[in-house]
């Protein structure tokens, strides 16, 4: 076998994890992140850090929340920054961040974790201030999916409205891109986003986009499919895996008259920062 420039795994696990699709059912979530509406596990944000990076690398999460992946990360022995534009999110994700180094102890001695809390649209003004060069050997990230939080239909949402401690949706700041209602608006959006990474990334980082194309109105609108072929113009699109989710309960949508199916699955969108892409446009 050729040395391995990736990862730090052997090859049994680096064969497991190319398999096209896996089962991941999350955890119960720590009391701290049940606020969050829409919170990644970092169980399984360990297991994408662990493949496309080495220990001792740096991890970027654009919309970090809570702090999923950069607690993923501390666990991974990776260093790890989040960006969040709401102040809430940051500090809950500041605090949780701080009980798992105490948790970690020594193991994670001399990584960095730090959350930003900023708007992601500006990650790019990092560079200058924070950082010397192109400093992210990886990201790993999942966006609103479009303004679904907004829709007063969904069962989940029902639950957290009855419960006054949790958010139903992210936040009401306009540059908040889950709270943009027109999808094109919104697509542009988060591509810039993404795009605007560019500067902070090395040649051949990698990165990870959770995401689900999305119901409303009575039509599909292919929102992983469509960031697939939008940031394919900046980065270059290699894979996708497919995360299925088998524990949800099974709802009569549609029942004697139209399909609608319960969709309990995710796309996780492997993208790589090749140079040739740049030159390719130039």
């Amino acid at each position: 076998m050729p040395p391995n420039k990736l990862n730090d795994l052997d090859n049994k696990t680096w064969l497991k994890f190319q398999k096209s699709w896996f089962i991941h059912n999350p955890p119960p979530r720590k009391k701290g992140a049940l606020v969050h509406p829409a919170k990644f596990p970092e169980t399984m944000a360990q297991e994408f850090i662990e493949f496309f990076t080495k220990k001792g690398q740096t991890v970027l999460d654009p919309m970090a929340g809570t702090g999923s992946t950069v607690i993923a990360a501390l666990r991974s022995g990776r260093n790890s920054y989040g960006i969040e534009l709401n102040p809430k999110y940051a500090s809950i994700a500041k605090q949780l961040i701080n009980e798992e180094r105490e948790l970690l102890g020594e193991q994670v001695k001399g990584l960095k974790s730090e959350v930003f809390n900023m708007d992601a649209a500006n990650a790019s003004d990092l560079q200058p201030s924070t950082f010397n060069s192109p400093i992210f050997d990886y990201v790993f990230t999942s966006p609103p999916y479009w303004d679904m939080l907004h829709a007063k239909g969904a069962e989940n949402q029902k639950k957290r409205r009855d419960t006054s401690t949790l958010d139903v949706f992210y936040s009401d700041n306009p540059k908040d891109v889950g709270n943009i209602h027109d999808y094109e608006k919104f697509l542009e959006s988060l591509i810039n986003i993404y795009t605007g990474l560019k500067p902070l990334l090395k040649e051949k980082a990698y990165l990870t986009i959770i995401v689900k194309n999305v119901k409303k109105g009575g039509k599909i609108y292919p929102l992983a499919w469509d960031i697939s072929r939008e940031l394919g113009k900046t980065y270059t699109l290699k894979d996708e895996k497919i995360w299925m989710q088998d524990n949800q309960p099974l709802a009569p949508f549609g029942m004697g008259s139209a399909w609608v199916s319960n969709t309990f699955h995710h796309y996780c969108l492997q993208f790589r920062n090749d140079e040739q892409m740049m030159k390719a446009k130039g």
